[in-house]
């Protein structure tokens, strides 16, 4: 860039033309370099990361800042014994307090906004690919739905329709019983239902502010761009506006909103509906009924268009203002609301409730049906999106793996809403399982019944899984071991079979990161086949207790016990959830067990459903990359950004936003790194090989250092020159030595710093910068050259 703002020019290939030294600048002091380190997963100190004590901030805040050794303040040249070093500290965007733990509970959407991610890589016309996201985002929607339409079941259905009806139930209950039968007032269901709608009100309400309070943390913040003036097909990943998504997320915030609103306003009209149009209804209650309804339907088709034209711009900085049918939405379908409230609560003296909620019934089959048409939809684009595509561009499954995730998403969700309603429907009515003889209630929606209780079929599939991996692993161990002894050559002690063992032991485990994809496959098609299985089960209007009851004594036992053991797995499992998020964010051992999955789908911007965990990256690649800019501009001199695992994800995108002129001074050092083996297979378009080469061509110095024991890092590619070194021999003895008199640990995704590999290597980028043609900042390139020699 030039001091006017303007892009250096152009060569004649397209690519931005880099600057020669000026001869003014010829026999000027060693320029100075830098080592900028972006750790990964689990987080970590200055301190440590810089192996010093004293530490001071050089820029950034308590979110995420940027490190130096105190006694390093000061640029200097290059040295390999003691490297001026600073510290990229971003793991307080994912962790800190323990509440955030809560955004587990909403993991449904956060699998469903990876899925939009998740399309093949194809070339030409995007028209598939805008198809796809559509889709992705239409299913987003329906999640929100069926979590409105659960809060609904729940306090509409069990507490406002049938426990408040029921003496015995209401009587068993401290805090309804004001509100059961023979209570005066609150004896209509009409008026407990208007009450009742506060509920899934304050979730809405609730998953609005989480959303805006991150959405003005996150996404507001504009971040700086610097432009790229080289032409070319570039990955998707260097354009300006990828990592800017605050006029996306505002949209669909207001569409997620609003049909929230417009499903608990139909839930109140379905109760009141069937009585105002039947023989001791009111014509005027059952016209503004139907005025009601025709509105909300109304509300809905808007919804479903804006939310087919909510794509993403990323060619430069979504920075429009927001429509004006983003604010007039949600404000429109709270009016509605208030108005069905009103509705709901007239008077009706002679209205009873009976049974389960009249819309429970329909509701929950058809959204189930719904989300398996827009799932083989999105199955039918992606594997549209996989002819196009280069075969090493396809992605996992077959290109399938944004369907098969968002089957996932769905199950799941229907998993969540159904344990919760069957966990809450048992704890109402102790004595007898709901729906059956003898029981206060008649129970949830039977569909969510059934869900509730394929919960430990699912568990079943999963640990036959478990096992199965277990055993190649084993059979993986076997077949290693033999060969475990010949990696060190050099070494003359005798083979010892016990650390042979546990070499290959940790080579097995470590290979079962690359079966991922077959078992995600082997869940979603349970999750398709369960659900299918669960909605052919909810037409016989019967739960799998009462469904089964006439069956033969086993049959009905193993429906009795799924149906009981589902419930109670269900709510044992969001406190371990809770438990177990809340431990990952405080305890960095636990983070680092389960870290990678959870910074894999907070890396991605909010592309479909704005209630998902915010984005990290959208604060952390800008700040990465602008720190790397501005030193090389003010300085002139060399960097090197070294990324281990996550950060190493995060320091590719950073480069990736740079200009060619920056480029030329910057090397790129990967160590553990999940690009080609994590991200390359599940997000192709953006990670895959087509795009790993880009960033091959646009940063020759780039080398990738990886452990076959490492199970979450490997090889990033081929290229001339090639960039990966590995595998590194971990341990990095086999035996005792004289150097070396203890065994040596095996090391796996951790210290890479510490191997002689990644300081030869480090050493080797900084040279190679130095024998590079450079471009010379701006700055000081056009004062030289008003010098003169």
């Amino acid at each position: 860039m030039t001091t006017d703002g303007t892009a250096p020019p152009a060569g004649r290939d397209g690519t931005a033309a880099v600057r020669p030294v000026p001869e003014a600048l010829a026999g000027t002091p060693p320029e100075p370099a830098v080592e900028l380190m972006v750790h990964g997963v689990g987080g970590t100190t200055p301190e440590k990361m810089l192996e010093d004590a004293r530490t001071t901030r050089v820029t950034g805040d308590a979110t995420a800042s940027v490190y130096r050794r105190t006694e390093d303040l000061a640029d200097r040249p290059w040295g390999d014994t003691g490297p001026v070093r600073e510290a990229y500290i971003w793991c307080n965007l994912t962790s800190g307090n323990g509440a955030r733990a809560l955004w587990l509970l909403l993991l449904p959407f956060t699998i469903v906004n990876l899925a939009h991610w998740m399309r093949p890589a194809a070339p030409g016309p995007r028209r598939t690919d805008r198809l796809y996201d559509t889709l992705v985002r239409l299913t987003a929607l329906s999640l929100t739905v069926l979590l409105a339409a659960g809060a609904c079941a729940v306090s509409l259905d069990l507490l406002a329709w049938q426990c408040a009806a029921s003496a015995a139930c209401a009587e068993g209950t401290s805090w309804i019983e004001p509100f059961g039968p023979g209570h005066g007032w609150w004896a209509q269901p009409g008026r407990r239902l208007a009450l009742a709608a506060v509920v899934p009100l304050a979730l809405i309400a609730l998953l609005w502010w989480l959303s805006h309070r991150t959405w003005s943390a996150y996404e507001s913040a504009s971040p700086p761009v610097r432009p790229r003036p080289d032409g070319g097909d570039h990955a998707r990943l260097s354009l300006p506006g990828f990592w800017y998504g605050r006029a996306l997320v505002a949209r669909l915030r207001a569409t997620h909103v609003t049909v929230a609103l417009l499903t608990v306003a139909a839930a109140l009209l379905t109760a009141t509906g069937p009585y105002d149009r039947g023989g001791q209804g009111s014509t005027p209650l059952a016209v503004c009924g139907w005025l009601l309804l025709a509105a909300t339907v109304a509300g809905g088709c808007v919804v479903a268009v804006q939310q087919a034209r909510h794509g993403r711009t990323e060619e430069e900085p979504d920075d429009r203002p927001e429509p004006s049918v983003t604010r007039t939405l949600p404000r429109a379908a709270m009016v509605l609301l208030l108005l069905v409230v009103v509705h709901t609560g007239w008077s009706r003296p002679d209205w009873a409730a009976t049974g389960r909620h009249p819309a429970g019934s329909a509701v929950f089959p058809a959204l189930t049906l719904v989300q398996g048409a827009l799932v083989v939809a999105v199955a039918l684009a992606a594997h549209r999106l996989h002819r196009q595509a280069r075969s090493a561009d396809r992605g996992a499954l077959g290109g399938l793996g944004g369907a098969c995730v968002a089957m996932l998403a769905c199950g799941l969700g229907g998993v969540l809403t159904g344990g919760v309603a069957q966990h809450l429907a048992d704890w109402l009515d102790p004595s007898a399982a709901p729906g059956e003889p003898g029981a206060a209630i008649a129970g949830p929606p039977v569909l969510l019944s059934w869900e509730a209780s394929v919960i430990p079929l699912l568990l079943v599939v999963v640990l036959g899984l478990a096992v199965a991996a277990l055993l190649h692993a084993r059979r993986s161990k076997k077949r290693l071991a033999a060969s475990v002894r010949d990696q060190y050559p050099d070494e003359s002690c005798e083979p010892l079979r016990e650390r042979s063992d546990r070499i290959a032991s940790a080579v097995a485990r470590a290979s079962l990161t690359d079966h991922a994809p077959v078992l995600v496959g082997w869940i979603s098609g349970a999750c398709l086949v369960f659900g299918l299985t669960a909605v052919a089960g909810s037409l016989t209007g019967d739960s799998p207790s009462q469904a089964a009851a006439d069956s033969p004594a086993v049959l009905s036992f193993t429906a009795d016990a799924c149906q009981a053991l589902g419930s109670w797995l269900m709510g044992i499992g969001v406190v371990l959830l809770l438990a177990m998020g809340r431990r990952a964010y405080r305890d960095t051992a636990s983070r680092r067990t389960i870290g990678i999955l959870w910074d894999i789908g907070t890396f991605w911007p909010r592309a479909a459903h704005p209630f998902a965990p915010p984005c990290y990256a959208e604060r952390a690649v800008p700040d990465l990359s602008w720190r790397m800019g501005t030193w090389v501009d003010s300085t002139g001199g060399r960097l090197i950004i070294s990324g281990h695992s996550q950060g190493s994800v995060l320091a590719a995108a950073a480069v990736w936003q740079l200009d060619a002129a920056t480029r030329s001074r910057i090397a790129l050092l990967t160590h553990g790194s999940p690009l080609a083996r994590l991200y390359g297979p599940w997000f192709p378009a953006f990670f895959g090989p087509q795009a790993l080469d880009a960033l091959h061509r646009d940063m020759p110095r780039w080398r990738n250092l990886w452990r076959a024991t490492d199970p979450i890092g490997g090889p990033a590619g081929g290229g001339d020159p090639p960039v990966d070194r590995g595998p590194l021999p971990d341990p990095m003895h086999y035996g005792r030595n004289l150097q070396r008199p203890l065994p040596e640990p095996i090391l796996g995704h951790g210290d890479y710093e510490e191997d002689p590999a990644f300081i030869q290597e480090r050493a080797e980028l900084f040279r190679a910068l130095g024998h590079a043609p450079l471009a010379v900042p701006a700055q000081q390139g056009q004062a030289a050259e008003q010098q003169g020699p």
